[in-house]
């Protein structure tokens, strides 16, 4: 008896967080390879199914397509990107796999269907019951009688400038709060308005006109994502409560400094984009739980001996596109045994680095490298002492395969793919 297995990979967003599909067939079986551009997440998955189970999989996806509710226009893409990193939904906690309705279904299916009451300008879908997409309406504020019960509320791609401390009043629960791509302004976010949303942990203001990070965030938050706003500074305080915080989304600002106290609080931080900003340096005081950090498009000066020092769970570290020479780069600047990826490309480095012998992925594309050093991958070559280097972007340089040192296979013995 064949056993079928089935993965589901939601990805929210699109443009540079699309991934892509390669269906390898061998006899028997079809082996599907799944990857993320490093832009969103390095991940590569392989799942392989019969072929017979793949048919009776097909079949089935295609039975359930024709027996759905009638649709109306199918398939509209929307170009959201949700700030560059793709949200990974939970299904067994209720939470929906959309975030958009539109073009999806039929209005007038909706409200025959669902027996609740719901605002004029909304969409309530009876299969989330606790949901309130009211996305890309024009609406200039909330709308009259909120849902008591709502825990996810839609309202992305209005012309909403401000959250008056009425507004949610009767929306305590709320778990996602999506405000992107409004006209949020910072005097228009009353510091009340969060903070009695006890329950809220995604809060989506990417694409407003924020100046300052908003005050008075509840301390439940997990995911803050701030990208494409205005942003110049910090106020003291801002993150205190927010010890279980693991994502904060900054890029595209007009950052240009991190004090000491900026950070303060962060103690679960998980990933931090600064990306895009006005950077000269490599920022400092920055939490030390942090596992990827993202600093591409800034013009940084270089990178010292200590810029990385603490930084004892980093494991992906973008740098691209920030002007970078080589005499600018200390020695032992990636000196760190943590670190899996780490991207330089876009630069204008002319030797490769030096890199830890742990590291897996190095993307140096499009610099002006003309040699290729093995000492900068390994001091030395022995039975334990070799790189654990998978994949090795050198394309776009000064080189080619002919440039490449007889030995540098025993150094990269593990390396899956070279790019010159």
């Amino acid at each position: 008896m064949e056993l079928a297995v089935f993965m589901a990979v939601v990805w929210v967003g699109s443009g540079p967080c699309t991934g892509s599909l390669y269906l390898h067939i061998d006899k028997q079986y079809i082996s599907t390879i799944i990857t993320i551009p490093r832009l969103c997440y390095s991940i590569t998955m392989v799942v392989q199914v019969s072929v017979l189970s793949l048919v009776l999989t097909l079949a089935l996806g295609l039975m359930l397509s024709v027996c759905r509710p009638v649709c109306g226009t199918p398939g509209t893409t929307q170009d959201l990107d949700y700030g560059g990193v793709p949200l990974w939904i939970n299904r067994l906690l209720g939470e929906p796999s959309v975030f958009s309705l539109r073009g999806r279904m039929d209005r007038a299916w909706y409200r025959a269907n669902n027996p609740q009451s719901c605002p004029d300008l909304c969409d309530c879908p009876i299969q989330w019951p606790s949901a309130l997409y009211c996305d890309h309406r024009d609406l200039g504020e909330l709308p009259d009688s909120m849902l008591y019960n709502t825990q996810y509320l839609f309202l992305q791609g209005n012309n909403i400038s401000s959250l008056p401390s009425s507004s949610l009043t009767n929306s305590s629960g709320l778990r996602w709060l999506i405000l992107d791509d409004n006209r949020l302004q910072t005097d228009g976010l009353q510091t009340s308005t969060l903070q009695n949303l006890t329950q809220l942990q995604y809060l989506f203001l990417n694409h407003n006109k924020l100046t300052v990070v908003p005050s008075g965030l509840p301390r439940s938050l997990r995911q803050l994502r701030l990208a494409h706003n205005l942003i110049t500074s910090i106020s003291p305080g801002t993150f205190g409560n927010l010890h279980n915080l693991t994502l904060l989304l900054l890029q595209g600002n007009r950052l240009n400094v991190i004090t000491e106290t900026d950070f303060t609080g962060l103690v679960s931080l998980n990933l931090l984009s600064l990306s895009g900003n006005l950077f000269s340096s490599f920022p400092s005081h920055l939490p030390p739980s942090i596992q990827q950090l993202y600093l591409s498009n800034n013009s940084l000066s270089g990178l010292g001996e200590e810029s990385l020092q603490g930084f004892t769970n980093l494991r992906y570290l973008r740098l691209s596109r920030c002007g970078l020479v080589s005499p600018s780069l200390h020695p032992q600047s990636f000196n760190l045994s943590s670190l899996v990826e780490l991207d330089l490309s876009y630069n204008k480095l002319t030797t490769i680095p030096l890199v830890p012998l742990t590291l897996q992925y190095l993307y140096l594309e499009a610099n002006h490298i003309q040699e290729f050093n093995i000492s900068s991958f390994c001091r030395e070559v022995g039975p334990l002492s070799y790189s654990r280097m998978r994949i090795l972007r050198l394309d776009g340089n000064k080189m080619s395969y002919h440039l490449l040192p007889p030995e540098w296979v025993y150094c990269l013995r593990v390396l899956h793919h070279i790019y010159i």
